[in-house]
């Protein structure tokens, strides 16, 4: 089966790639590593959200909108590649949670990205990972991401 048909199963459906906001690219490979730029919560919501974890948003929530990231930065990684079966390794996910000061379940709301990854790639989606709270993100999205993904040729 492959990774495509792997996220159908699952119940998720790839969005069209977002596009960069400014004068940087969604990805760059350097040789069999691939980086991708920082994704916010776009698939599978009526407008794109806008808040902080711990005003507007609690973990739930917050998780949710890491899985719907993680499925932008897999959008980004077919584009950049062909296919996603051509992914040989999640290295790492990095989320930046725009939330309150005294939030303090930031790897709570990461592991909706994380849970994607181990779920549509199995012990491969396995990586690396850091979280930051942060107290405003670009277009007040409540939820960055970047990832680097290892890339069989």
């Amino acid at each position: 089966m492959s990774i495509e048909q792997r996220i159908v199963e699952l119940g998720f459906v790839l969005p069209n790639a977002s596009e960069p906001q400014g004068s940087y690219a969604n990805c760059v490979r350097t040789g069999n590593l691939l980086y991708v730029s920082g994704k916010g919560p776009a698939a599978g919501f009526s407008e794109v959200p806008q808040g902080k974890l711990g005003r507007e948003y609690d973990v739930e929530q917050g998780y949710a909108f890491a899985r719907a990231a993680g499925l932008d930065i897999l959008a980004a990684v077919k584009l950049a590649v062909g296919r996603l079966d051509r992914v040989s390794r999640v290295v790492k996910l990095q989320g930046f949670i725009n939330a309150t000061d005294t939030f303090e379940q930031h790897p709570k709301v990461l592991d909706g990205c994380s849970d994607l990854m181990v779920a549509v790639f199995g012990e491969k989606g396995l990586h690396a990972r850091s979280v930051f709270g942060a107290t405003s993100v670009r277009e007040n999205l409540p939820i960055i991401i970047d990832s680097i993904f290892e890339i069989a040729d």
